[in-house]
């Protein structure tokens, strides 16, 4: 889908949402909660590519535990003129990710939690190829109000790392993560989240700002833009990995 098409969907969305009246956060409190978002770019002439990227979340909420499980991927293909002249088609980025986390509600807080996590990231083209963790700690909603609320986690944990040039790290971790969300009206919500992992040689830290915008009572308009930077990276590589998105969300 061209990039102005893709504005002109982001604008009707925006116009539509703000005159729907649901709230845009899952209203089961017990049981399944799954979302699953979808973004596509597929370019024509001077420039020819396709890139997708998507994402299915699904949380689960029982009386004494609340579980979520994240599943997402990206790639970029794109059209190249190889050493013979020749087009052919390359891929130019690929990655996905998986987690899962559990989390053990504490009676005597209303939004305590004990959980544990583990993660893993296979990023092909990244300065660090895979990169898995495991961790433990506690997590709370240290700030509520009728528009914000933020929940903050923190906790210790191990890492494994591949790096790009074939060189293995691991070790102790201390994460810490906050998750802030502004309702700006019954159909549109801001949210940040920041995810930072500090190792012995390494601080690896993920964010993403997303602006989503209700289209019906299923469906959601989603712009997103993700950050990740490791701080000791090869030399060929970058610190930081950008990626602007456009997705439509289906919640079930």
């Amino acid at each position: 889908m061209p990039m102005k098409s893709l504005l002109i969907l982001s604008a009707l969305a925006l116009a539509h949402g703000y005159a729907a009246a649901d709230s845009l956060d899952p209203v089961n409190a017990h049981g399944w909660n799954t979302s699953a978002e979808l973004g596509a770019i597929s370019t024509s002439g001077n420039t020819v590519g396709t890139s997708v990227t998507g994402k299915i979340d699904s949380k689960q909420e029982l009386h004494n535990w609340s579980n979520e499980y994240i599943l997402s991927g990206y790639f970029k293909d794109e059209q190249v003129t190889n050493d013979e002249g020749q087009q052919v088609r390359e891929r130019s980025a690929q990655r996905f990710a998986a987690s899962a986390k559990a989390g053990y509600k504490l009676l005597h807080d209303d939004h305590g939690k004990l959980f544990a996590l583990v993660t893993h990231v296979d990023d092909k083209f990244g300065a660090y190829t895979r990169y898995s963790t495991i961790g433990v700690g506690y997590g709370t909603q240290t700030y509520q109000s009728d528009t914000h609320t933020l929940d903050v986690e923190v906790g210790p944990g191990y890492f494994r790392g591949v790096r790009s040039e074939g060189e293995t790290e691991s070790g102790p971790t201390v994460r810490g993560a906050a998750l802030l969300k502004w309702k700006l009206s019954d159909s549109a919500q801001f949210s940040q989240n920041v995810v930072v992992e500090r190792g012995t040689d390494n601080i690896h830290s993920m964010a993403e700002t997303a602006l989503r915008t209700k289209i019906n009572s299923t469906m959601q308009m989603k712009a997103a833009f993700n950050i990740r930077n490791d701080t000791n990276v090869p030399a060929d590589k970058k610190n930081t990995d950008t990626q602007t998105s456009v997705t439509l969300v289906y919640s079930f």
